[in-house]
């Protein structure tokens, strides 16, 4: 096969905007309903048709930039981990001093849980949720909107947006946290504020009863997977150089426990890791693994399911005490 010439070549930047070339396929008539309605209604399958892999579903936008499922059990732990980091925070959605938010945006949205929430509360705010899969519930609060997108990508006409960003529970799913928490600085109003809640990934222990378990195995090698991928499995303790380096003031960090399990005696903690537990064993295990396990290390769907039972029985141990930090970090853009 001969390669086109380079008079018949042409990218993007060789069209001439004052130019562009009519699609007589479709019916010339004096409204662009019908068309517009079949084209959107091509755009939204693209959108909806979903990858299948392993038992699970995962987005088709932007396929592989994010190596979780989008699948009702996962959506249904993306729930339930907004309890818990509810009970957390003692019901708080952000710390962030904000006030009289007019336009909020929640990065990697999910199901849009935290968004309608914060709708509720600030009636008067537009909220707008990001994801790279359109999962939400169509019946939300009227000043709530959701827009499919790759947050990792160029925001458009986005500069001095927002007296609010937020975003929580990135781990995994971000290459370059540095680059977005800039580009949340530029999208962000003078004297307007950005909040990251996020994990340090790796789990730990302070009587050593983590080691030599599956628990400990199964985040080595997950892990160890994602970070071959090229994303960021530890982003909590180093938001709060990532925010000074953007050129946020005023950073506040704030670093908490979150426990796996009821062995805490605390009883605020207690609660907490119950959570923590029942999230994890909602498919959180199998979900977070099987598509950076089969994808970028060539396991079988089988080890994966024998590797994420092996931490999930060693998790129910009363002799395994395991936490994670989880960091709270919120800075402002200055006022000049």
């Amino acid at each position: 096969m001969t390669e086109p010439s380079a008079q018949e070549q042409t990218t993007p930047a060789d069209h001439d905007p004052a130019h562009v070339e009519v699609d007589n396929s479709f019916e010339n008539d004096s409204s662009y309903g019908d068309e517009l309605s079949r084209y959107t209604a091509s755009l939204t399958s693209s959108v909806l048709d979903y990858r299948h892999e392993n038992g699970r579903r995962y987005h088709r936008f932007r396929d592989g930039s994010y190596l979780l499922p989008n699948d009702e059990t996962e959506n249904d732990r993306l729930d339930m981990m907004h309890e818990m980091f509810l009970v957390l925070l003692h019901r708080k959605l952000y710390l962030a001093p904000i006030k009289h938010p007019q336009r909020v945006m929640d990065l990697g949205t999910g199901t849009g849980i935290w968004a309608i929430d914060f709708a509720d509360e600030h009636p008067d705010a537009e909220v707008i949720g990001c994801d790279l899969s359109p999962i939400q519930p169509t019946l939300v609060p009227p000043n709530v909107k959701f827009v499919v997108d790759d947050i990792e990508s160029d925001w458009v006409d986005e500069k001095d947006q927002y007296e609010l960003i937020h975003a929580r529970y990135l781990v995994i799913s971000i290459r370059d946290f540095g680059k977005l928490i800039k580009r949340c600085y530029q999208s962000v109003k003078p004297g307007g504020w950005v909040e990251f809640q996020d994990w340090d990934g790796y789990p730990l222990s302070e009587d050593g009863s983590i080691e030599d378990t599956g628990f400990k195995r199964y985040y080595n090698k997950v892990f160890s997977a994602f970070e071959k991928a090229g994303y960021e499995t530890r982003p909590g303790p180093k938001l709060e150089q990532w925010f000074k380096d953007a050129g946020f003031v005023n950073v506040h960090v704030e670093r908490l426990i979150i426990p796996y399990g009821v062995w805490p005696k605390d009883p605020h903690l207690k609660k907490v890791g119950a959570w923590a537990q029942a999230q994890a064993e909602t498919g959180g295990f199998e979900g977070s693994a099987l598509a950076a396990l089969t994808r970028y290390e060539q396991w079988t769907q089988e080890e994966v399911i024998l590797l994420a039972s092996e931490a999930r029985a060693d998790g129910r141990k009363r002799s395994v005490h395991v936490f994670f930090h989880f960091y709270v970090v919120y800075g402002q853009r200055p006022e000049n």
